[in-house]
């Protein structure tokens, strides 16, 4: 559909099954993409540990996934907070393809949520280094390789509603998706010179793995179960469902394709209707 046949595209985040990341990479290899899965791989400390990680069996079980619809694929496991990393991410997808013609920063912590006054400085730090440094980094060298190349490509930013509008108990989490849009914006004019354009998707809650804590974990807090609030959800939503993985993987596949060749330093709402500003 989006005549995307032999475009490489990075995601990062996409190792973990049923989340966003693993729809938007197997949308991309149906797409025709070359595709590089990549998540963290190995726990790394408390704040990411193995529940909310893609380790590297679930790494290459949906790598495989994704070459049964006919794709090339690689996994490479990459900490994004670390540039050394992140340089050797880019290097493989090089080796593996020949180029980097798709960035998509869908790393993120979104389960680190506590009460601002009792926010703790190691809770920021960790959000912040993913969510917005670990784009900063791949965003930066993506662009390096797609400026040797001399060809146009594309960077995609998965932020969030929370780009958009303020949540309790998120102030690490929606300060740094609001971070996200601003880079966006940023490296959509520097780039564009050089043929890069650079948007974001901004989804609402959509119940993954990462959704079904979230869910948990406010539902508790404004004192109702789990049902209940996720019907709330719905019924502030006009379009009185909750987003799925794969309206967001709709949306990337657009945005990284000549259909989108006129829009840059954009911040789309794919929400139903509930986010419109």
């Amino acid at each position: 559909m989006y005549n995307l046949q032999g475009k490489t595209a990075i995601i990062t985040g996409s190792g973990r099954r049923k989340g966003i990341g693993e729809a938007i990479a197997l949308r991309l290899a149906a797409e025709g993409c070359n595709v590089v899965i990549s998540d963290l791989g190995t726990p790394k400390g408390p704040e990411f540990s193995i529940e909310h990680i893609g380790a590297t069996d679930e790494m290459e079980a949906i790598a495989a996934d994704a070459r049964a619809l006919g794709a090339k694929v690689i996994a490479v496991p990459c900490d994004v907070r670390s540039e050394a990393e992140v340089q050797r991410l880019m290097a493989a997808a090089v080796e593996a393809f020949g180029s980097i013609d798709i960035l998509v920063n869908n790393a993120g912590v979104g389960y680190i949520m506590e009460p601002f006054t009792e926010f703790k400085e190691s809770s920021w730090d960790a959000v912040l280094a993913v969510n917005l440094k670990g784009a900063f980094l791949c965003s930066k060298h993506a662009a390096i390789q797609m400026m040797a190349q001399g060809t146009a490509g594309c960077i995609i930013n998965i932020a969030s509603q929370a780009a958009k509008s303020g949540f309790p108990y998120a102030a690490a989490y929606t300060a740094s998706k609001h971070g996200l849009v601003g880079l966006t914006r940023s490296n959509a004019v520097e780039l564009g010179p050089y043929g890069i354009r650079v948007n974001a998707v901004c989804p609402n809650h959509i119940t993954t793995g990462l959704g079904h804590w979230q869910n948990q974990f406010f539902s508790a807090k404004f004192g109702l179960d789990y049902d209940t609030y996720l019907q709330g959800i719905r019924d502030r939503n006009p379009l009185r469902r909750t987003g799925m993985v794969e309206d967001i993987a709709k949306a990337v596949a657009f945005l990284a394709s000549d259909q989108a060749a006129y829009i840059t330093g954009e911040a789309m709402n794919v929400s139903g209707g509930e986010e419109y500003h």
